[in-house]
Parts: C-alpha cells; structure tokens; sequence
C-alpha cells in the first residue's frame, strides 16, 4: 500500500534509537525527508543501515526538550533544512529508574526529572510544532505513549502517570487542532526491548534480594508470558509501522485515539 508519503517532511524526537530511530527508518523508506531531535547523535552504526539515497534524507539536531531555548533552535534549524514540517512522532521519553510496588517506594522527588521531560518536555514539543501544522492546515502529531498510561502501572509510577497525561494532552491537542486539519494520535507499545524497557528491569532487579534476582531475558521473558495474550515481545519496527501509517492520509479521519500495539496486553472497546 504506497502510504503517499514521499516528500514529506517529519521530525522525530527521541529518534537516534528505539522506536524513534525504527520510525525515523519506515519513513525514509516511504520517501519521506526526517530531521531527528535527540539529546544523543545517531550512531554510525545506524547510518550504515541506510542507502545512500535514505542518507541524503535524515538531519539531526541535538535537542534538550526540557529547555525551550533548545527547542527553538532545532525549530529554526529544521525549518532551513526542510522548509517546513509536515508531521510530528515524539518518542523522546524516560522512566524513573525507580522501581514501585509499592508506590511508596519512591520519594516526591524521584518523580520530577520523569514529569519534566515526559510531560513538559511534550508540551513544549507540541507547542513549538503545532503552530506550523495548523498554519498550513493539515498534518499531523503522534505520540509514543505506552499501556502503562492505560492501567496504572505499579513498575514506575512517575512513567505510569506521565504517559496517562500524554494520552489526555493528545486529546486536548485533539480537539483544539481538528478544525485545522491537523491529526494528533498516540500510539502504545506494549513490551518492547528497548533500553528504557531494560531499564525497568534493572530497576526491579536491584530491589531485589539475591535469591530472587533474574537476568533481563528471564524476567521479561516471564512477564510477556504470563501477560501479553500473544505471548511475544512487540518489536519497535511494529511500533513503528502503526507510527507511520497514522502519519499518512489513509488515516486522515482517525484523531484523537489511542491505539495499542501490544499483543492484546490491554484490550478496550
């Protein structure tokens, strides 16, 4: 299905690896020109991945999204680079490095670096793009959020509720751009290995006594099991396919929604 997305114009936060850096990967390959804002420059080792065509299409940009001095350069710098921005996917996200059950566990002030870059860090993201989209009247904003921000989850209470006000700014964001063209969705993983997901288990693992410490591919091995209806990991190139296709116009009447790549891990009507 050609997804009519060659030429367009897409920024993506947090893209220098994970899912980011698997949806920076579906665009380039749908013709699409990707500037990536990240605290951390892509790897070498990604770029080889790429022809030389895909190559001459991605920019990135160092960006600290807690900062909207930074912001606005990366702004100013991708609009010289690609004379405009057609679509937005923030993946840049952290977890506490706290490990909950109890939510007592932490301390108030565990929570602030998670709600500062996952909740401000998108808000300032947000308010930096969406001017533009809805100046040219269409477009659109994805959010990677998680299903943590659907059910509460104990692992990392500050990601939990971080990610639960990501899916209600996106409907905010929603409502207020629709009559402008503009799209805005989120899109949650489910169990995925990337470094934020093994940060949780090591997390976990350092809370717990000796005996009943486990490796990563244990623990998350025992978790998609006894969790994920489909028993298998979701991999970021799946996380990535939805990323893109809400990006194109064979979604242009889907806004507002969540949609859950997680092998049925949360399941809603």
């Amino acid at each position: 299905m050609d997804l009519l997305l060659k030429k367009k114009r897409v920024v993506i936060t947090g893209g220098a690896s994970g899912i980011g850096w698997a949806a920076a990967k579906e665009f380039l390959a749908e013709g699409a020109s990707v500037v990536v804002w990240d605290l951390q420059p892509i790897r070498e080792s990604s770029m080889i991945e790429l022809d030389p065509d895909q190559k001459s299409r991605i920019q990135s940009c160092k960006v600290d999204i807690t900062q909207e001095s930074s912001i606005h350069v990366a702004k100013e710098k991708t609009l010289e680079l690609l004379s405009g921005i057609d679509h937005l996917v923030h993946a840049a996200a952290i977890g506490s490095g706290k490990f909950g059950f109890p939510f007592t566990n932490l301390l108030p002030t565990d929570w602030i670096k998670t709600i500062e870059v996952n909740v401000l860090g998108t808000v300032n993201v947000c308010h930096a793009i969406s001017p533009i989209l809805r100046e040219q009247g269409d477009g659109s904003i994805c959010i990677i959020g998680s299903v943590a921000g659907q059910m509460g989850s104990q692992t990392d209470p500050p990601y939990s509720a971080s990610k639960a006000a990501n899916i209600n700014f996106a409907q905010c964001m929603a409502k207020d751009l629709a009559a402008f063209g503009v799209r805005v969705n989120v899109v949650n993983p489910g169990m995925v290995q990337t470094p934020l997901n093994r940060s949780v288990w090591q997390a976990w693992h350092d809370s717990q006594p000796l005996v009943s410490q486990l490796s990563y591919e244990a623990w998350a091995g025992e978790k998609v099991r006894k969790v994920i209806p489909m028993g298998r990991w979701q991999t970021v190139e799946e996380i990535a396919s939805m990323v893109v296709y809400l990006a194109s116009s064979r979604a242009r009447n889907i806004t507002g929604q969540c949609i859950n790549v997680d092998g049925g891990f949360v399941m809603h009507s």
